[in-house]
């Protein structure tokens, strides 16, 4: 059954895997299976981000979810925040927990982008991906308008941001002054007062605005450039789950533009495997972890089974 609301348990850390100097990364662990299923959050999210996903795969797979650095109960971690820190760190846990690998990797939206770059640095780490709504790359071949005033608008984000950092390095945020109340967010409604504090704590910390800035930034660039034609899974098995609706709060009249974006990137990442597939999932929002949970355990019960297929016609 899907739980509706964010588990208690969720208030203390799991286990805090020692990854080397002087750091250590939060790890939650469920279920059991032959193969370990590895669970990669969107841009500034946690592990509750998983809560409804994780116990459906935890019905047929061992599955973790983590923090990475700077936020939930991790450390921090060493800047910048790129993809190829959060792949380094990757690599740390999987090896610090003793988790067998090949693993298979979900990722959500940026998510994606790091299980699809640790598949490139450690291919033989990895033996299938689900890609849980890719955010779309190059915008501004199918959008320029829209991109360039999504420049400007991250430009008052990261100034926004560096206040909040300023603000959280006084200790201001847990009680703050009337220009910093907009870097406290609402209580998460699906979370109860106990979680909402522990969550709320972590972001007080100048560890998680440092940790955001250097993400975003990255993110920038990281998305202004269209998939590589080097990009390569070989036969991975790999499904690119597309949500339906991820543009409805879009303006109409960029929309399509964006939608197009979207598509193309995440068939170019699709094609990527010879066993690339690209799945249009009814009725969800970029945030499909949450409205249709089922969706992605389906996709990763399907590539555990064609990865265990592949491994046997090699073992013969």
């Amino acid at each position: 059954m899907v739980p509706q609301r964010i588990p208690d348990s969720y208030a203390q850390a799991g286990s805090l895997i020692d990854i080397g100097r002087g750091r250590q990364l939060n790890l939650r662990c469920t279920g059991q299976g032959a193969r370990t299923v590895i669970l990669e959050a969107g841009s500034h999210a946690d592990t509750t981000t998983w809560f409804k996903v994780q116990p459906l795969v935890a019905t047929f797979a061992k599955v973790c979810s983590y923090d990475r650095a700077g936020y939930g109960f991790s450390s921090e971690g060493p800047m910048p925040r790129n993809l190829d820190a959060d792949v380094s760190d990757l690599h740390d846990l999987i090896a610090r927990a003793g988790l067998k690998t090949p693993v298979v990797l979900v990722g959500h939206s940026l998510g994606s982008n790091i299980a699809r770059r640790y598949a490139q640095m450690h291919a033989g780490d990895v033996s299938g991906m689900v890609l849980v709504d890719p955010p779309a790359q190059d915008v501004a071949a199918f959008a320029p308008e829209w991109s360039k005033d999504e420049e400007a608008m991250n430009a008052h984000r990261f100034d926004f941001i560096r206040q909040c950092l300023a603000g959280a390095e006084k200790g201001q945020l847990a009680s703050p002054p009337a220009e910093l109340q907009r870097c406290t967010a609402a209580p998460n409604s699906l979370a109860s007062e106990k979680v909402n504090a522990v969550v709320a704590a972590y972001k007080y910390k100048p560890a998680f605005w440092r940790t955001l800035l250097s993400e975003l930034q990255d993110n920038a660039v990281v998305f202004s450039k269209p998939v590589s034609p080097q990009e390569t899974a070989g036969q991975l098995p790999l499904i690119v789950l597309a949500a339906s609706d991820a543009q409805a709060g879009a303006p109409p009249d960029v929309r399509k533009a964006l939608e197009a974006a979207t598509e193309k990137t995440q068939a170019r990442i699709a094609a990527t495997s010879s066993r690339g597939e690209r799945q249009v999932v009814a009725n969800s929002s970029h945030d499909m972890q949450l409205d249709q949970p089922e969706a992605i355990a389906k996709a990763v019960e399907k590539v555990l089974k064609e990865a265990g297929t592949a491994e046997n016609s090699r073992a013969q």
